[in-house]
């Protein structure tokens, strides 16, 4: 019996140590990084940047904007919480309603070569804000331009920025927009005042 019992025992013992061993071996795979995975590291923020919810909105469009060139796309990162999402939305040539999912490194990637090659400036027209303890929302209506002083905007829509503020500065944590399109015209309500 005794021995049958060290049988047993060894037996079970040689099963799970070759177990262990072949999952050793087994590599784990490791998931592909995308561009929204990549974490470039955070500037540091101009403070003014970052005080108050109207100096938020203020420097987001003001990075973006200007004529053909560079943009400081440093400032523009520094706006953003860890993890941020930036989310367009609209219209596809099928019909469909789409939206991708883009960080700020990604919007930086996409956008940076039409804004820069061929200026880009976007104001905010009106704005309504909802604002809880540390959480706000905005729906900020905005116009875009190839060149300040175009007479139409090309494009106009509403941008949807939540935001956060740790005590010590707010953060944009989601930007999410829509632009005007023929089924969808801005409502007179997003075209006038700020509150």
């Amino acid at each position: 019996m005794k021995r049958l019992t060290l049988f047993l025992f060894s037996a079970i013992a040689l099963a799970v140590t070759m177990g262990l061993t072949a999952r050793a071996q087994t590599p784990t795979p490791t998931p592909p990084t995308t561009p929204a995975q990549a974490v470039t590291a955070m500037p540091a923020a101009n403070p003014a940047d970052v005080a108050t919810i109207d100096s938020m909105v203020a420097a987001l469009y003001d990075v973006i904007s200007g004529p053909p060139g560079a943009r400081n796309w440093d400032r523009f990162r520094s706006l953003f919480i860890a993890g941020a999402r930036l989310i367009p939305t609209g219209r596809r040539q099928t019909g469909e309603v789409g939206s991708r999912v883009l960080s700020p490194d990604d919007y930086v990637q996409r956008s940076a070569p039409l804004i820069e090659k061929n200026g880009f400036f976007e104001r905010e027209i009106s704005r309504r804000t909802e604002q809880f303890g540390n959480i706000a929302h905005i729906f900020s209506t905005y116009e875009s331009r190839h060149a300040k002083d175009d007479a139409q905007p090309f494009q106009r829509g509403i941008n949807s920025i939540q935001l956060m503020n740790d005590g010590k500065r707010w953060w944009i944590v989601t930007i999410f927009w829509q632009g005007e399109d023929d089924k969808n015209p801005l409502p007179s309500k997003y075209l006038s005042g700020k509150n």
